[in-house]
């Protein structure tokens, strides 16, 4: 039966397709390693007519659908069941540019194309494309927007959302619905836009979509600073974006244990200080000032919260490989706690008024449950998301801490709860927290998007097990 629908599938479409378990092995495993499925076959369309022939194939024969662009998420969104009867469908071949508009300030490309690929693109042509992720040079546009990616640079440009204005997508009936629109303004109907971009390629497969360019910044100024404590962090903010407005692109919160584990697993990472600090701020400022403006603005910016006790020391970037250098540090912190050991993650969001006492209690309330777990907290401060993990305490057994997971989280997750947060800001719900989610969400909400779902894919092809409880 395997036999006659591997040859009726090939039939169907141009394009790569694996049907042995070796070829198919690395689109089967999430890139935490976290979950492993089984599948059908795995398809690598040649374009988005045939990743609609795909679909059509699979609608035709109710056969289950699993989308997946580079493979780079953390939330077992892009993995198959262990059911075996899923068709993987990868985009990764999708690579094209198709069109640049540089007087509208847009780029339309591919959903397989990498980001680092679209961010070289638009510098091509002497444009940004902002979105920045430590994933880049692997993760696509299409899982990008598929999760709504946020990254570094959201206090300024957005996250995905914010920066896509048109797409292209596969129906579950198969069909090719073209959005790529590059109007900033269309006020007719529905948004069907924003219902696909998050949704995890629960309700759709991204195949393409139109995107915002920016000016290229005339300058880019980074500091890394000493600060007593997240109260102070969250203060700073406040007096940076009050003085340099828009020119504020990225303010990231980092514990000091995070840049330990940096210092200790990344070689040449170096703290810029020589007094340690519990917690670092790390902002940058961008925009159309010249360096000399920008260094003079930022400097002006440091004496002032120097003189409001809001920071204890200060290092400023004065050439790129400084700056590269002080950026390293902040992005190397998932890849050095994972070197370390075993982690619990969570990926929240909380209003940035409530995220120093979030911290301050959720701390408290952790070390007394457990005294010896190291706190691995960073994030971008700027839009109140946080990557709150946990690493086991040095000698301690990785089964005793991961025997914590379950406790951690539901601990974690009902403080964000009580303030008003979310317990994903930006790696999606995926597998890791679907059930989760039925606990924080109201009945109404929950019965919304099943309608939703309903609507858009009534046998429940697309992506099955994710996202929804």
């Amino acid at each position: 039966m395997a036999t006659e629908l591997h040859a009726a599938l090939r039939a169907a479409f141009s394009g790569r397709l694996f049907t042995e378990a070796e070829e198919m092995a690395p689109f089967l495993t999430d890139w935490r390693g976290k979950w492993t499925g089984t599948a059908l076959a795995v398809v690598q369309p040649d374009g988005p007519q045939d990743a609609a022939h795909v679909m059509r194939w699979c609608h035709e024969r109710c056969i289950p659908v699993v989308p997946q662009g580079g493979n780079t998420g953390l939330s077992g969104g892009a993995t198959p069941d262990a059911s075996g009867r899923s068709v993987v469908l990868s985009l990764s071949r999708l690579q094209s540019v198709r069109s640049v508009d540089l007087q509208n300030n847009t780029i339309t490309v591919d959903a397989g194309v990498t980001l680092l690929a679209l961010q070289e693109a638009a510098q091509a042509q002497g444009r940004m494309f902002p979105l920045s992720l430590a994933a880049e040079g692997s993760c696509t546009i299409g899982g990008n927007l598929a999760s709504n990616a946020g990254g570094v640079q959201v206090l300024r440009y957005g996250n995905a959302r914010e920066l896509c204005l048109g797409l292209e997508v596969v129906t579950a009936e198969g069909e090719l619905w073209d959005g790529l629109r590059g109007l900033r303004k269309d006020n007719t109907g529905y948004d069907l836009r924003d219902l696909y971009i998050g949704s995890e390629g629960t309700l759709g497969i991204i195949t393409g979509a139109t995107l915002k360019l920016f000016p290229q910044p005339r300058s880019q100024v980074v500091a890394c600073v000493a600060v007593p404590a997240p109260a102070q962090a969250v203060e700073l903010l406040t007096f940076a974006q009050a003085r340099l407005g828009a020119m504020l692109t990225a303010f990231e919160l980092m514990s000091g244990t995070s840049l330990q584990l940096v210092e200790k697993h990344v070689p040449g990472s170096r703290i810029p200080f020589e007094e340690r600090s519990p917690w670092y701020v790390l902002m940058e400022l961008s925009g159309e000032l010249d360096d000399a403006q920008a260094t003079s603005s930022m400097e002006s910016l440091l004496e002032a919260a120097f003189d409001q006790s809001l920071i204890t020391d200060a290092a400023l970037s004065s050439s790129l490989s400084q700056l590269q250098a002080l950026w390293a540090l902040r992005e190397n912190i998932s890849e050095a706690q994972g070197a370390e050991g075993k982690t619990i993650k969570h990926d929240i969001a909380l209003p940035a008024s409530r995220i120093a006492e979030f911290i301050e209690s959720t701390d408290a309330a952790i070390r007394a449950q457990s005294s010896g777990v190291r706190l691995v907290v960073f994030g971008h401060l700027g839009d109140g998301n946080l990557h709150y993990n946990l690493s086991p305490a040095e000698g301690d057994s990785p089964a005793d801490f991961l025997a914590l997971e379950s406790a951690m989280n539901r601990l974690v997750h009902d403080a964000v709860h009580a303030r008003g947060g979310s317990i994903s800001a930006e790696h999606g719900l995926g597998v890791l927290r679907r059930d989760e989610s039925a606990r924080y969400k109201s009945p109404v909400e929950l019965d919304l998007m099943r309608r939703i779902k309903s609507a858009l894919d009534p046998h429940g092809l697309l992506n099955p097990g994710k996202l929804l409880p």
